[in-house]
Protein backbone atom coordinates (compact mmCIF):
# COMPACT_ATOMS: atom_id res chain seq x y z
CA UNK A 1 0.00 0.00 0.00
CA UNK A 2 1.36 3.44 -0.88
CA UNK A 3 2.37 5.74 1.95
CA UNK A 4 0.63 9.10 2.27
CA UNK A 5 1.66 12.10 4.33
CA UNK A 6 -0.80 14.32 6.20
CA UNK A 7 -0.98 16.82 3.32
CA UNK A 8 -1.95 14.14 0.80
CA UNK A 9 -4.55 12.62 3.13
CA UNK A 10 -6.06 16.08 3.73
CA UNK A 11 -5.99 16.74 -0.01
CA UNK A 12 -7.84 13.51 -0.81
CA UNK A 13 -10.39 14.21 1.90
CA UNK A 14 -11.08 17.74 0.64
CA UNK A 15 -11.28 16.65 -3.01
CA UNK A 16 -13.83 13.94 -2.19
CA UNK A 17 -16.10 16.64 -0.80
CA UNK A 18 -15.38 19.24 -3.50
CA UNK A 19 -13.54 18.02 -6.59
CA UNK A 20 -13.90 21.43 -8.26
CA UNK A 21 -11.92 23.31 -5.63
CA UNK A 22 -9.13 25.32 -7.29
CA UNK A 23 -5.58 24.25 -6.40
CA UNK A 24 -4.91 27.64 -4.79
CA UNK A 25 -7.85 27.16 -2.38
CA UNK A 26 -6.95 23.51 -1.84
CA UNK A 27 -3.39 24.51 -0.95
CA UNK A 28 -4.60 27.07 1.56
CA UNK A 29 -7.04 24.61 3.16
CA UNK A 30 -4.43 21.88 3.66
CA UNK A 31 -1.61 24.23 4.68
CA UNK A 32 0.69 24.15 1.64
CA UNK A 33 1.73 26.74 -0.89
CA UNK A 34 0.21 26.43 -4.38
CA UNK A 35 3.17 24.95 -6.28
CA UNK A 36 3.88 22.01 -3.94
CA UNK A 37 0.14 21.37 -3.68
CA UNK A 38 -0.16 21.27 -7.48
CA UNK A 39 2.81 18.86 -7.72
CA UNK A 40 1.26 16.52 -5.13
CA UNK A 41 -2.12 16.73 -6.89
CA UNK A 42 -0.52 15.77 -10.24
CA UNK A 43 1.44 12.95 -8.58
CA UNK A 44 -1.77 11.52 -7.07
CA UNK A 45 -3.40 11.62 -10.51
CA UNK A 46 -0.37 10.06 -12.23
CA UNK A 47 -0.32 7.26 -9.64
CA UNK A 48 -3.99 6.50 -10.36
CA UNK A 49 -5.07 7.39 -6.83
CA UNK A 50 -7.23 10.23 -8.10
CA UNK A 51 -9.04 8.54 -10.97
CA UNK A 52 -11.04 11.51 -12.21
CA UNK A 53 -13.84 13.90 -11.41
CA UNK A 54 -17.55 13.62 -12.15
CA UNK A 55 -20.81 15.40 -11.48
CA UNK A 56 -23.13 13.75 -8.96
CA UNK A 57 -26.53 13.65 -10.65
CA UNK A 58 -29.81 13.26 -8.80
CA UNK A 59 -31.39 10.12 -10.26
CA UNK A 60 -34.87 11.28 -9.30
CA UNK A 61 -34.36 14.67 -10.99
CA UNK A 62 -33.66 12.87 -14.27
CA UNK A 63 -36.68 10.55 -13.94
CA UNK A 64 -35.07 7.42 -12.49
CA UNK A 65 -37.52 6.83 -9.64
CA UNK A 66 -36.83 3.11 -9.15
CA UNK A 67 -33.50 2.01 -7.67
CA UNK A 68 -32.78 -1.68 -7.05
CA UNK A 69 -30.04 -4.09 -6.17
CA UNK A 70 -30.17 -7.31 -8.15
CA UNK A 71 -28.28 -10.46 -7.18
CA UNK A 72 -27.54 -12.79 -10.07
CA UNK A 73 -26.57 -16.46 -9.96
CA UNK A 74 -25.09 -18.17 -13.00
CA UNK A 75 -25.62 -21.78 -14.04
CA UNK A 76 -21.91 -22.47 -14.39
CA UNK A 77 -18.52 -20.86 -14.00
CA UNK A 78 -16.64 -23.37 -16.12
CA UNK A 79 -18.05 -22.29 -19.48
CA UNK A 80 -17.87 -18.75 -20.84
CA UNK A 81 -20.87 -17.61 -18.81
CA UNK A 82 -19.08 -15.24 -16.42
CA UNK A 83 -17.23 -13.43 -19.19
CA UNK A 84 -20.34 -13.30 -21.38
CA UNK A 85 -22.43 -11.96 -18.49
CA UNK A 86 -19.85 -9.29 -17.64
CA UNK A 87 -19.66 -8.15 -21.26
CA UNK A 88 -23.47 -7.92 -21.47
CA UNK A 89 -23.77 -5.98 -18.21
CA UNK A 90 -21.14 -3.49 -19.33
CA UNK A 91 -23.40 -2.62 -22.28
CA UNK A 92 -26.52 -2.09 -20.11
CA UNK A 93 -27.04 1.58 -19.32
CA UNK A 94 -29.49 0.78 -16.51
CA UNK A 95 -26.70 -0.93 -14.55
CA UNK A 96 -24.71 1.76 -12.74
CA UNK A 97 -22.45 -0.68 -10.86
CA UNK A 98 -21.68 -4.39 -10.88
CA UNK A 99 -19.63 -6.45 -8.47
CA UNK A 100 -18.62 -10.12 -8.31
CA UNK A 101 -19.57 -11.58 -4.95
CA UNK A 102 -18.97 -14.48 -2.63
CA UNK A 103 -21.91 -16.40 -1.21
CA UNK A 104 -25.10 -17.65 -2.82
CA UNK A 105 -25.02 -15.25 -5.78
CA UNK A 106 -22.26 -14.47 -8.24
CA UNK A 107 -22.95 -10.82 -9.06
CA UNK A 108 -24.55 -7.80 -7.44
CA UNK A 109 -25.95 -5.13 -9.76
CA UNK A 110 -27.05 -1.61 -8.87
CA UNK A 111 -29.81 -0.67 -11.31
CA UNK A 112 -31.85 2.50 -11.86
CA UNK A 113 -34.94 2.71 -14.10
CA UNK A 114 -37.86 5.13 -14.54
CA UNK A 115 -40.66 2.82 -13.33
CA UNK A 116 -41.59 -0.59 -11.97
CA UNK A 117 -42.79 -1.53 -15.47
CA UNK A 118 -39.33 -0.68 -16.81
CA UNK A 119 -37.79 -2.76 -14.03
CA UNK A 120 -39.99 -5.72 -14.97
CA UNK A 121 -39.03 -5.38 -18.64
CA UNK A 122 -35.34 -5.12 -17.73
CA UNK A 123 -35.37 -8.18 -15.46
CA UNK A 124 -37.71 -10.42 -17.46
CA UNK A 125 -36.78 -9.54 -21.03
CA UNK A 126 -33.12 -8.65 -20.80
CA UNK A 127 -31.39 -9.87 -17.65
CA UNK A 128 -33.09 -13.26 -17.30
CA UNK A 129 -32.58 -13.97 -21.00
CA UNK A 130 -28.80 -13.66 -20.86
CA UNK A 131 -27.03 -16.95 -21.50
CA UNK A 132 -25.93 -18.62 -18.29
CA UNK A 133 -28.22 -16.74 -15.89
CA UNK A 134 -29.76 -19.21 -13.46
CA UNK A 135 -31.78 -16.87 -11.25
CA UNK A 136 -32.04 -13.32 -9.97
CA UNK A 137 -33.07 -11.81 -6.66
CA UNK A 138 -34.25 -8.20 -6.75
CA UNK A 139 -34.30 -5.82 -3.79
CA UNK A 140 -36.07 -2.49 -4.19
CA UNK A 141 -34.42 0.48 -2.50
CA UNK A 142 -36.96 2.32 -0.34
CA UNK A 143 -34.68 5.18 0.70
CA UNK A 144 -31.02 5.94 0.13
CA UNK A 145 -29.73 6.94 3.57
CA UNK A 146 -26.09 7.50 2.65
CA UNK A 147 -24.37 7.43 -0.68
CA UNK A 148 -22.95 7.34 -3.17
CA UNK A 149 -20.15 6.93 -0.74
CA UNK A 150 -16.76 8.41 -0.21
CA UNK A 151 -13.59 6.38 0.19
CA UNK A 152 -12.72 6.12 3.91
CA UNK A 153 -9.27 7.55 4.66
CA UNK A 154 -8.91 7.22 8.46
CA UNK A 155 -6.78 4.06 8.12
CA UNK A 156 -4.10 6.11 6.33
CA UNK A 157 -3.51 8.22 9.44
CA UNK A 158 -2.44 5.25 11.56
Amino acid sequence: MPQFDDFEIKMLDVLQRDGRKPVSELAQEIGLSTTPCARRFEALQDAGIIKGFAAVISRRAVGLTVEVFIQVRLVSHSDGSPESFIAAVQRMDEVSSCWTMTGDHDFLLHVMVPSVDELNAFVMHRLMRLDGVRDVHTQLVLQNIKGPGHVPLAHLRR
